[in-house]
């Protein structure tokens, strides 16, 4: 079956180094869209009734017993459900540790003087105050955990490093997940200029949603 964007119930852009909230029913098909290719989408997800529940990349790892994310990989909450599950991925591989850029982080992989550049924690710290479904599920800073980045390449070394690479995606990649429960979606469409993954150029992400 085709998933065409005039189909959909649901389709808004995210501008390059922007936040986005939105709210995935159970059953939905949600999209994420790589416009122009090499966006870092750094990504939450909350269950939409009981925000306590939350995806857990330590529970998504250990159960899945892979670090990176693709077509079939199940993401699990923090209390062990499935939340979400990847039907579709023409990129490839997506990355589960590297976190998201903040002051702190922004210091010590660039430079002191990087300290004060947006950040995707910032993104999350804006959203979490003014959107009106973290004012609804009474979410705060507390509730920044452990994200996923959609179409960043960190590859693991074999010692056990992290590396920033370049990305792997491109113009018109996407990854497609369909929902096992209601959730509400999180994303800072990363707004790094630093960051290789994003080949130091911020674009705009695009949202669909298909009943």
């Amino acid at each position: 079956m085709r998933y065409l964007p005039e189909d959909a119930v649901l389709i808004e852009t995210c501008p390059a180094g922007e936040p986005w909230m939105g709210k995935v029913k159970r059953g939905q098909r949600f999209r994420i869209l790589d416009l122009e290719g090499n966006q870092a989408v750094d990504t939450l997800f909350y269950n939409a009734h009981d925000s306590s529940e939350r995806y857990s990349a330590s529970d998504t790892i250990s159960r899945q017993q892979q670090l990176y994310l693709s077509t079939g990989s199940k993401l699990y909450s923090n209390q062990g459900n499935v939340m979400l599950h990847i039907v579709e991925d023409n990129c490839g591989r997506h990355d589960t540790l590297g976190g998201a850029c903040a002051a702190e982080s922004n210091c010590v992989r660039y430079s002191i003087d990087k300290r004060h550049m947006h950040s995707c924690r910032d993104n999350f710290m804006y959203a979490l105050t003014h959107h009106p479904y973290s004012i609804a599920l009474g979410l705060s800073k507390r509730d920044i955990s452990s994200n996923i980045n959609f179409f960043m390449n960190v590859p693991v070394s074999t010692d056990g490093h992290l590396q920033f690479a370049d990305g792997i995606s491109a113009a018109g990649k996407y990854v497609d997940l369909v929902a096992e429960m209601d959730v509400v979606v999180l994303i800072s469409n990363c707004p790094q200029l630093n960051n290789p993954c994003n080949a130091y150029n911020p674009t705009p992400i695009q949202l669909l949603i298909w009943d």
